[in-house]
This record gives C-alpha cells, structure tokens and sequence, in this order.
C-alpha cells in the first residue's frame, strides 16, 4: 500500500490512493508512532465535519483525494528513493483550506494553553515542514514535502473552489 518512488522501480500507480489508507506504526528507530496516527485521525476529526457541511460529502472526497495524490507526487518527485506511506498530505490540504475559508477561527495548541489562529498556525506548521525538509535528521521518517504538496494543493484548490462558486460560507 506504501508509495515507492519512481526511480524505485517499485512505483505503481494505484499506490497515489492506496498510500493514503495506511499508516506506519513503527518508525526506523523501532519507536512505536501511534500519536502520529492519532494526530492525523484528530485533525480529520475536528477540520471535516465543517469543510464538508461547506462543499457536501462529494466535494469534500474529492478535495481530500486530490490533496492526497498532490502530496504523494510531490514527496516521490521531491525526495530521492522515497517511500510514503499515511494521509498527513490529505490532511494538511484540510488544513489549509480550513485556514483560507475561516482565518481568524482560534485554535489551543496542545499541550499548551495558547490560542492561535488557523491563518498563523498554518503558516508555523509549513515554516516547520520546509525547514524540516530542507534539513532532515539521520532518522527523520517524516514525509515533509507530501504535507507541503498536500498544503499548496489544498490552497489552490480551495481558491479555485471559492472563486468558481460565489456563495458565501463564512
């Protein structure tokens, strides 16, 4: 289900949507990444309900399909001899739409008590994902250009969306 990379030679196509449905539980340390699960399942929880009830259930799969495979071509494309694998993509897409459609919604970062808004907390959380891209750590097993490609595919998309349908959601 994981995506290989092109010049793997392990490459499939379906694997742009299968990636998306699996989940690594262990990472290359032998440390156990069920909070990474958690976390994304959390997001999903909390960000889909109000961007579905804006664009319906069909609209809703679709932008969190297309986020998905922007983010699994950008980490195979970016990132050499990459393996991918997780919906982190998808749902930093999720994200940024979240952010665009309602800016000045707060959100508490955990575990501490500050509230942020969406529109900065994005713009931290991308600053991290580049810089962590940029200069990944000996066991980094994070896949930080899915969640950018998933982000900026989430940020056009949802500009696209919103300059095509003139209702107001907001």
């Amino acid at each position: 289900m994981a995506l290989f990379s092109y010049d793997t030679g392990f490459f499939e196509p379906y694997q742009l949507i299968t990636n998306m449905f699996a989940h690594q539980t262990v990472d290359r340390a032998g440390n156990l990444v069920l909070f990474h699960l958690i976390f994304n399942m959390l997001v999903l929880w909390m960000l889909g309900p109000t961007l579905e009830r804006v664009w319906g259930p069909k609209r809703f799969l679709i932008f969190y399909l297309v986020c998905g495979v922007a983010a699994g071509l950008a980490q195979m494309f970016l990132v050499k001899n990459a393996i991918s694998i997780g919906a982190s993509g998808a749902l930093m897409g999720l994200l940024a739409a979240f952010a665009y459609l309602f800016p000045n919604a707060e959100f508490t970062l955990f575990p501490f008590p500050i509230a942020i808004k969406a529109k900065y907390y994005v713009m931290i959380i991308a600053a991290i994902d580049l810089f962590g891209g940029l200069h990944p750590g000996e066991l980094d097993d994070i896949g930080h250009y899915a969640h950018l490609g998933g982000l900026v595919m989430g940020f056009i998309l949802v500009i696209v969306w919103n300059k095509t349908n003139r209702k107001t959601f907001y």
